[in-house]
């Protein structure tokens, strides 16, 4: 049997809960053939937890993009992946994504990420300011959207000039718009950073990019278009990932007034809280895309050589098998090992620092708003219709 998951933009129901489609999936194969995965070409879509877990350590599943163009091209299909990822850890295998990798981490330290500590505090109670006298607001425009992005623009030395426009290429990269509207804004972008990396070249300065431009190993270090990549997937994953973080996390606690309340009583419960709301609502639906470089086994399906493979941290993080009543919020749960930031070489890189922000943010949110509320039926909340990202287009509250 082939499933059909509602991936299309009239799939109202199924974003909203998407966990019960991946349930039935899961019930028949956690493994399995869809029809319209990616570009509406068919791929394995993967929805257990150990199976998806398998799947990220797997040697034969590969993520290096240009290897594979040739499916998007035999298939007259568009591509859907965005070039500019293709140099860089993203989109590369070992050896080029240990090397690229090992030099990443050199500039993307512990000491770096906590010294952005102050900061984030700084324009969280920034922000939070301007909202209080409102008494309500669309708390992703007004917060968990300007955090992060102002956050991951700090870390990498992005002029204040320049932000606002990097807010539209963002918003645009991440649409459920045309294809031309997403290339118009990766152009855009990759134009702009690489004219700023340029100018780092020839003036550095105490940010991320400079210490990447310095960053190396040996003899060996970025070469320009590597650097590019990295930045422009530093520049959009960075605040992407933690905007719906935040918005997920709030939305979630305030559905769950129990919950809300223990973590109020208890604040010391944050970080463990957390880690289950990452399990519970995993901002990354779908992971950044796989293909099969021979043929795959994994828990006695065997997936071709040359496939398309979509491995779901959202459903494995509600696969019963791992964790207990999935369904259920428990901010006491032991939520380790949850899949929201992907598992084996590819982990993500900026956990820590999302972690932090969503720290911050949420303290400082649920102490200045004792109040706070959803100002609208959760039945009326609309989900964004994305394939990757699971995340809200809004979140009206007051307080």
């Amino acid at each position: 049997m082939v499933f059909k998951p509602a991936f299309g933009r009239d799939s109202v129901r199924f974003f909203r809960n998407p966990y019960k489609a991946y349930d039935r999936q899961r019930e028949k194969s956690p493994v399995q053939r869809i029809e319209n995965g990616l570009g509406m070409m068919p791929a394995w879509l993967i929805t257990g937890y150990a199976e998806a877990r398998a799947a990220f350590a797997h040697p034969g599943i590969s993520k290096d993009i240009r290897r594979f163009q040739f499916i998007f091209h035999d298939a007259k299909v568009p591509n859907t992946i965005d070039e500019s990822v293709a140099n860089s850890m993203v989109g590369t295998d070992p050896p080029d994504h240990t090397r690229l990798r090992k030099l990443a981490v050199k500039a993307f330290t512990s000491g770096a990420i906590e010294h952005l500590h102050p900061r984030v505090e700084q324009v969280t109670n920034d922000l939070l300011d301007a909202m209080e006298p409102l008494g309500h607001a669309d708390l992703i425009r007004a917060f968990a959207g300007p955090l992060p992005i102002m956050i991951i623009c700090d870390l990498l030395g992005i002029p204040e000039s320049g932000r606002h426009h990097l807010r539209q290429w963002s918003n645009a990269s991440f649409s459920e718009g045309s294809h031309q509207m997403r290339d118009e804004a990766t152009g855009g972008l990759n134009e702009y950073l690489a004219d700023l990396i340029k100018a780092r070249r020839a003036e550095p300065a105490d940010d991320l990019i400079s210490r990447l431009i310095a960053a190396r190993d040996d003899t060996d270090k970025f070469s320009d278009s590597e650097l590019l990549s990295l930045v422009h997937v530093l520049l959009l994953t960075g605040h992407e990932t933690t905007t719906v973080l935040i918005s997920n996390a709030v939305c979630a606690l305030l559905l769950h007034p129990d919950q809300l309340d223990a973590l109020r009583q208890e604040p010391s419960l944050l970080p463990n809280a957390i880690e289950e709301l990452l399990r519970y609502e995993s901002p990354a639906a779908i992971a950044t895309t796989r293909f099969t470089s021979e043929p795959v086994t994994i828990n006695g399906t065997t997936i071709p050589e040359n496939q398309i493979v979509l491995i779901s941290p959202g459903a494995a993080n509600h696969d019963p098998a791992r964790f207990a009543d999935p369904a259920r919020l428990d901010i006491r749960r032991d939520a380790s090992g949850h899949l929201a930031f992907g598992h084996g070489i590819h982990h993500c890189l900026g956990t820590q620092l999302a972690r932090m922000e969503t720290e911050i943010a949420v303290t400082a949110l649920l102490k200045r708003f004792p109040q706070l509320s959803l100002d609208t039926r959760p039945r009326k909340l609309e989900w964004r219709r994305s394939r990757p990202i699971r995340g809200l287009r809004s979140l009206p509250v007051r307080w």
